[in-house]
């Protein structure tokens, strides 16, 4: 797959149910990087489907997406409100969980719990910053988290759309998400 003879609008309307890791490996290599002053701006996400025990996890907690200020204020997760986004503190969520126990993540009690206490979760301060790293030989944005282990990857598909790869020290797969421009 060519990046340049990629629809990525196309792309990405015709894989809500995703694909196999590998694929999705060769997909993300495929598409070109992006800078980091293309990130900025609100991003509306979903998942990628590819067998990742973390498939479907964050929009079952009401995830909206992230949003990059400027490359260092970012806010990595946005929850929907009744209010609209809403930043929260990725440090006060149990990554162990999400390792270790992701059918624990994803039972409805857990959720319950969640939506319970996340207006206590709720920060203005950013979380995250913008870089430029080398993953998988090529240069490209990349989010890193201040306080977890996790490396937020992107690539380019269009101007209003990116591929994000998220590597979770300890999770043997990247998680696949996609973000798409506000």
């Amino acid at each position: 797959m060519r990046p340049q003879v990629l629809d990525g609008e196309r792309w990405a309307a015709e894989h809500p149910e995703g694909m196999p890791v590998d694929q999705a490996f060769a997909l993300f290599d495929a598409f070109r990087p992006v800078s980091v002053t293309e990130m900025i701006g609100r991003w509306r996400g979903s998942g990628l489907p590819t067998g990742s025990p973390l498939d479907g996890l964050l929009e079952s907690y009401g995830w909206y997406g992230k949003e990059f200020l400027d490359a260092e204020t970012v806010h990595p997760l946005l929850f929907s409100t009744r209010s609209g986004p809403r930043p929260v503190d990725p440090a006060l969520i149990p990554v162990s969980v999400l390792r270790g126990r992701p059918g624990l993540a994803h039972s409805r009690a857990v959720r319950a719990a969640f939506t319970a206490v996340r207006p206590l979760l709720i920060t203005a301060r950013p979380r995250a910053r913008l870089r430029e790293i080398e993953h998988r030989g090529v240069v490209t944005a990349a989010m890193v988290y201040d306080a977890l282990p996790i490396i937020d990857v992107f690539r380019r598909v269009s101007a209003r759309t990116v591929l994000g790869l998220m590597d979770l020290r300890g999770l043997p797969d990247p998680f696949f998400f996609v973000l798409h421009r506000d």
